[in-house]
């Protein structure tokens, strides 16, 4: 199962019937409770945007920020300096058993036991 990054959400909700848009409906990914806030308090978020990805959102299963998951984060933190937000997404796939889906690949290839794609072709 497929965990999705905020920065997919964002791209899918650029553009009309944009690619990854029918991916994530096929693909029915989880998110990270840290994916909606930095979803829906992105600041150059359009209405059209904003009504787009509150669909999308409403139809993945949401994964809080446990205890595990502030441990693992906070050891991924100590490892190499990376956002709050990343360490925190990580460690929900890392917990979890979950593949990352991201536009920024190299923020995590370097997480041992972690799976990440960049969806070559259709995050363009």
């Amino acid at each position: 199962m497929w965990l999705v990054d905020s920065n997919i959400l964002i791209r899918a909700a650029s553009a009309p019937n944009h690619p990854l848009q029918e991916w994530l409906q096929n693909q029915l990914p989880a998110i990270s409770v840290v994916t909606r806030i930095e979803v829906l308090g992105f600041h150059r978020l359009r209405p059209d945007e904003d009504i787009l990805l509150r669909v999308l959102l409403a139809s993945f299963d949401e994964y809080p920020i446990s205890q595990q998951t502030a441990a693992l984060a906070i050891d991924l933190r100590r490892q190499r300096k990376m956002s709050l937000g990343d360490a925190l997404i990580a460690a929900t796939c890392l917990e979890h058993g979950l593949k990352l889906a991201t536009r920024n690949t190299s923020d995590f290839d370097w997480i041992a036991g972690l799976t990440v794609d960049g969806l070559a072709g259709l995050a363009a």
